[in-house]
């Protein structure tokens, strides 16, 4: 529950402490005076939009804060703990917002710093708000259909919904765009197709072009390979007028002899034998590969032509023939993808009537849902309706089971397969029809109140707040107001702003809101009020401005009953 709320430099509050009891708390003060101001105050703690007028002028900062009594409730406290901002004290949650003259704001959960979008979270798990405009939100059909899931607890239902509606969606975008690049699929795949097999039948291997090239180059300097090469060995060894290792044997024999007299020669014999057996095992390695050097001509061909076909696709291409064999093979992976493609166009036309199915299923049970309890909640409203001084007024709420669209296509909503309206009947023998045609401003007011105060038994937040929701509301049916509110509060925290002396004298604490000015600054302050003055207040709400001793009294009767 609100313990307290503490206002700095707020509109036209320069400092403002409200200490909040149990039960409920009725706030009442003069036209203009700024009774919801708290109420505003306190929407900014729970994450509302705030502007730069809201700092009182002359002003650098408003300051807000509100504190909680959170000891009982589960949900906030395992908020708190799963986000790591439990205070020291865990059975009380505080909410600050301060914002800047310039329109900058910061906000705080138990003194850390924290996103605005958490203020929002944690604020829904302890305060539901009720304003005096929710009359003109409830003939609105999403609005109705909320009111009605709410009032049932179809969040797990709704949940199930949504999952299949929003697979379903996925599912129907992806095949739509599936099936509209499907003439560009089978264009490419003819092109790809055609590729893939000029290349298959090629089959070129890894690494192969590098051996081609290294054959086709070897094969085409043939001769040359041929004539270098015996010239070379002609030189090393078999000439037999001079070659070149005879020379050097015979100058390696000659040192070594010379050697063994004079040891200084001894480093120039050991160069000249290991040069003797470096160039021999030269010249045997050159033999060897003369003798192998015998290219076949028609080896040659078919490496000739191997290897220009390799230069011609990669040409084609427009890239290496090194990088040939990959290429070949992310084709392959393209044209396996637009297969692929096909295959997956066919699953998902498989998995669109297993989703559907799923959510048929799923919107049928909330529909089944709806409909008794939009029964049970029509017999609630209507009694509640005919005790708010519309003695004949009956409420039905329709649930319309729609699986088809007007224009025949599966209707996939998030929401389900209902459209939800609600129907009154206001006067005798007047049938029923839809809330908005036959309600007046009046009359939509305490419905839709009606509404609230029993969706309010229903809502888990242990504060609930009602901003000014009995306008147009007077005499018999204010005192119903009030006394619905009462006893709502027995296991609620309620908070009421109101014009109405009937609803004002069932609090079990009252707040007064005055406004001081000294001709050039405006303040608001809110009081609470005793016994004595809380007479005065009524009386003055029943008698206005001049308070008589009938009032006075009629405001003591009220209070005591």
């Amino acid at each position: 529950m609100l313990l307290q709320l503490n206002i700095q430099n707020f509109a036209i509050v320069r400092s403002l402490d409200i200490d909040w009891q149990s039960g409920m708390t009725t706030i009442t003060g003069e036209t203009g005076a700024g009774k919801s101001i708290a109420i505003d105050a306190l929407g900014l703690c729970l994450g509302d939009r705030a502007t730069t007028n809201v700092v009182r002028p002359n002003c650098k900062k408003a300051d807000l804060a509100a504190t909680f009594e959170i000891k009982k409730n589960k949900m906030a406290r395992a908020w708190l703990k799963q986000h790591e901002l439990v205070s020291e004290h865990d059975s009380e949650c505080i909410l600050r917002r301060v914002i800047s003259a310039e329109g900058r704001s910061k906000s705080y959960i138990n003194g850390s710093q924290v996103p605005l979008v958490q203020l929002k979270e944690i604020g829904q798990l302890l305060i539901n708000i009720h304003g005096q405009h929710d009359h003109q939100l409830i003939v609105k059909a999403n609005q109705q259909c909320r009111l009605l899931d709410n009032y049932a607890n179809h969040l797990p239902l709704l949940s199930a919904v949504k999952h299949y509606a929003q697979q379903w969606n996925k599912l129907n975008k992806e095949l739509e765009m599936l099936q509209q690049s499907k003439q560009q699929r089978e264009a490419e795949q003819q092109l790809i197709q055609y590729q893939v097999t000029e290349l298959d039948e090629f089959s070129l291997q890894p690494d192969e072009f590098l051996t081609l090239e290294k054959d086709y180059k070897r094969h085409s300097n043939a001769q040359d390979l041929l004539d270098s090469t015996l010239s070379t060995l002609q030189s090393l060894s078999e000439n037999d007028n001079f070659n070149i290792l005879d020379s050097l044997r015979e100058c390696s024999e000659n040192i070594n002899s010379i050697a063994r007299v004079d040891n200084q020669l001894t480093d120039v014999a050991t160069i000249l034998s290991d040069t003797l057996i470096q160039l021999d095992e030269a010249n045997n390695d050159l033999t060897h590969y003369y003798q192998q050097l015998e290219l076949d001509p028609q080896n040659y061909a078919i490496i000739e032509e191997r290897y220009s076909t390799a230069v011609q696709l990669a040409k084609k291409h427009q890239l290496s023939p090194e990088n040939l064999v990959n290429f070949h093979s992310e084709l392959k992976q393209q044209l396996a993808s637009i297969s692929g493609d096909e295959t997956r166009i066919n699953t998902i036309i498989e998995e669109l009537e297993q989703t559907k199915l799923h959510y048929i299923e799923s919107a049928e049970i909330l529909s089944a849902s709806r409909q008794k309890s939009g029964k049970s909640l029509s017999k609630l409203i209507s009694k509640s309706m005919q005790e708010l001084n519309m003695p004949h007024g009956q409420f039905c709420i329709a649930v319309d089971n729609n699986k088809k669209q007007e224009n025949g296509k599966d209707s996939i909503n998030t929401n389900g397969i209902d459209t939800i309206s609600f129907q009154v009947s206001i006067n005798p023998g007047q049938a029923l029809e839809a809330m908005h045609k036959v309600a007046s401003g009046g009359e939509l007011s305490r419905i839709s109140l009606a509404m609230q105060v029993i969706l309010a038994d229903k809502v888990i937040t242990p504060t609930l707040i009602f901003d000014e929701v009995d306008v147009g509301i007077s005499g018999p049916t204010a005192a119903m107001v009030g006394k619905k509110l009462k006893q709502l509060s027995k296991n609620t925290q309620v908070i009421c702003v109101t014009h109405l002396p009937q609803v004002a004298c069932k609090g079990h604490q009252q707040l007064f809101v005055s406004k001081l000015t000294d001709g050039e600054l405006t303040e608001t302050k809110v009081s609470e009020l005793n016994e004595s003055n809380r007479v005065k207040e009524i009386a003055r709400l029943l008698a206005g401005d001049k308070i008589s001793q009938h009032s006075l009294a009629n405001a003591q009767e009220l209070l005591a009953s």
